[in-house]
């Protein structure tokens, strides 16, 4: 079968992410003596430079990991890093009602939540790290500071923008425009003196009589010193936003120096020999899993089916959009940063086998969250009542809210992620988004935009996934974590918002069932479905929508929308931004791939 890349192996290291710069990075980082998550942090940083419209040190960062069974140590479970900010003191559905708001913006000050990103790269460095903070930091000081080849995405982000900087955002005018008012231009040397100022006064505070005291000076530094005084003070300003209007925001020093990353358990499923992790139902993650769950008891998800001639045939993709349209409407009713949230009884046998029953040979075009432990389902009001002519139109008043691709594949923004094993078996997994450069306006002395991600909470009280102070939102970040015979063996993701789970479930299914290496189940033709509502304002969604690459072929493409799938044929490679890396514990063998769709990705190693 035809590949793009080879898959790579060897027994060093392996680094994969969403552009070379940081993998490049990731990988330098281990041939300097670092471990995986060493690497991943250098990777990480570097990251929020080279691709600044799809994340930032202002975002967010969900971590998958686990120690190897080689690490000083000693081999570890599959544990979750959350670095997800919650919503501010200040938010609250009130506050937000009495701005005449139904939803929080996807744009400006009111949707930020406290920057989690920095924390949890510092939290992971201190706790499982090896090398000083310089060590990993560097490389995102050198290109912030010397500057790096401007993707040429980023300067199109920023001239689809420009006209609302120079409007309504003068500080994110003066960090991307020239000061006479030029755009940036793609492929030349781009600088951010001012975020490499940040940096380094992250690097002057770490001072300590250890590494790990001097971390925690730099978690300091951020979380109640400089940075949180400049958000506090910036966080006044009132500036327009998704809602026409302008507004200051919520988030307050108080709000930074009150949060910190936290280490949680996984959400596991069992799948032919597989065990799945994914974070829980504060993310989508568990969306995968009940998906996954439901194919495993249908005939064209069975065993070697699927991938005769090397590529997903009709019956896969229809049942397995059908089961994602199953998983993501129980998503809208249950998911969310609670307690209460029924994750046992949505990936039970029982339940799984009601919800497989509800697949047929016609495609659905219906919302239909299930009744886990017998309680009935409640969707948003918005959701249910809300006509397409009422919903705010977005995208066309400050800037551009959503962080992911349109419905056919064309990039409007993103997020990133990075994927990271080493000798010793440690292996990482990370989906690094949120401070989008288009969606918040530049703090002017920090030199980088907040987060929007509380634009997912929704503002109707009782729900899952409602708003609350010091509540995370349901977030769509999401990596993977893959175990054989219970030992962790694989790390994949990708960026793309409500898409994250389809296309790599796509991947799982290629590796898995089609026996494809990682690099070409990566290349295999991708598809998902927009069929319910999405997580960014302003919540579109259309019914029966199917999105296909066209190299799923023209039979396959008929024989879906034979079965009443509404079809929307992609280009040929355009859906997606997948990485992977794994692990073959019996010989020590590495492996990665990486996606070549955008030709930005890279896997490297030794």
């Amino acid at each position: 079968m035809f590949t793009t890349r080879p898959e790579l192996a060897g027994t060093f290291g392996m680094v994969a992410s969403t552009h070379w710069l940081a993998s490049a990075a990731g990988m330098a980082t281990l041939e300097a003596g670092g471990n995986a998550f060493d690497a991943a942090v250098a990777a990480g940083l570097t990251l929020q430079v080279v691709e600044p419209h799809l994340n930032g040190p202002g975002g967010e960062v969900p971590v998958l990991f686990a120690r190897g069974p080689r690490a000083a140590s000693g081999a570890g479970e599959p544990v979750v890093l959350s670095g997800q900010g919650t919503a501010p003191a200040g938010a609250t559905i009130e506050a937000y009602s009495q701005l005449g708001l139904d939803l929080v913006p996807g744009t400006g000050l009111l949707a930020a939540t406290v920057p989690g990103a920095m924390g949890a790269w510092l939290t992971l460095l201190r706790d499982h790290g090896t090398l000083p903070l310089d060590a990993v930091l560097r490389f995102a000081i050198e290109y912030a500071e010397h500057g790096h080849p401007l993707l040429p995405r980023v300067a199109a982000t920023v001239a689809s923008v420009s006209a609302h900087f120079r409007s309504h955002w003068p500080t994110s005018a003066a960090t991307w425009l020239a000061p006479d008012g030029a755009l940036p231009t793609a492929g030349r040397l781009f600088r951010n003196p001012v975020l490499a100022s940040t940096y380094r006064r992250l690097l002057d505070a770490a001072r300590g009589p250890s590494r790990e005291a001097q971390i925690d000076a730099a978690l300091t530094a951020w979380y109640q010193g400089f940075v949180a005084q400049a958000i506090d003070e910036f966080s006044r300003s009132a500036v327009m936003d998704d809602s026409g209007r302008a507004h200051s925001g919520f988030l307050t020093g108080a709000d930074l120096a009150g949060w910190r990353p936290t280490y949680e358990p996984p959400v596991t499923l069992d799948w032919r020999g597989w065990t799945l992790a994914k974070a829980g139902p504060w993310s989508q993650g568990p969306a995968l899993l009940q998906a996954l769950a439901m194919l495993d008891g249908v005939p064209a998800a069975g065993p070697g089916a699927g991938y005769a001639s090397g590529t997903a045939d009709a019956d896969l993709v229809h049942v397995s959009a059908e089961a994602v349209k199953l998983a993501m409407a129980d998503r809208e009713a249950w998911y969310g940063d609670t307690a209460e949230a029924p994750v046992d009884d949505l990936l039970s046998t029982s339940y799984t086998a009601q919800r497989r029953a509800l697949i047929s040979d016609r495609a659905s075009t219906e919302l239909r969250p299930g009744s886990p432990g017998g309680r009935p389902p409640r969707l948003p009001r918005f959701v249910t009542e809300t006509s397409g002519r009422e919903r705010p139109s977005g995208q066309t008043l400050a800037g551009v809210g959503e962080p992911t691709v349109d419905t056919r594949g064309t990039t409007r923004g993103d997020t990133v992620h990075v994927d990271v094993v080493d000798r010793w078996g440690n292996i990482v997994s990370a989906t690094p988004s949120g401070g989008w450069l288009q969606s918040s306006p530049t703090v002017p002395a920090l030199g980088f935009p907040l987060g929007t991600r509380a634009q997912m909470f929704w503002l109707e009280p009782g729900l899952p996934n409602s708003l609350a102070p010091g509540k995370r939102p349901r977030t769509t970040l999401t990596p993977s974590l893959a175990l054989r015979g219970g030992v962790p063996t694989m790390a994949f993701g990708t960026p793309g918002g409500d898409q994250q789970e389809q296309w790599q479930l796509c991947f799982w299914l290629a590796h898995t069932l089609g026996g494809l290496d990682l690099q070409a189940a990566i290349d295999a033709p991708a598809w998902h479905t927009t069929s319910f509502p999405s997580s960014f304002y302003p919540r579109e969604m259309t019914p029966g929508e199917l999105v296909v690459e066209s190299r799923l072929g023209e039979d396959v493409i008929a024989e879906l929308r034979r079965r009443g799938h509404a079809v929307s044929v992609s280009d040929a490679w355009s859906l997606g931004r997948m990485s992977a890396v794994s692990i073959d514990h019996e010989t020590g063998v590495l492996r990665a791939g990486a996606n070549p769709r955008g030709m930005q990705g890279y896997a490297v190693g030794r």
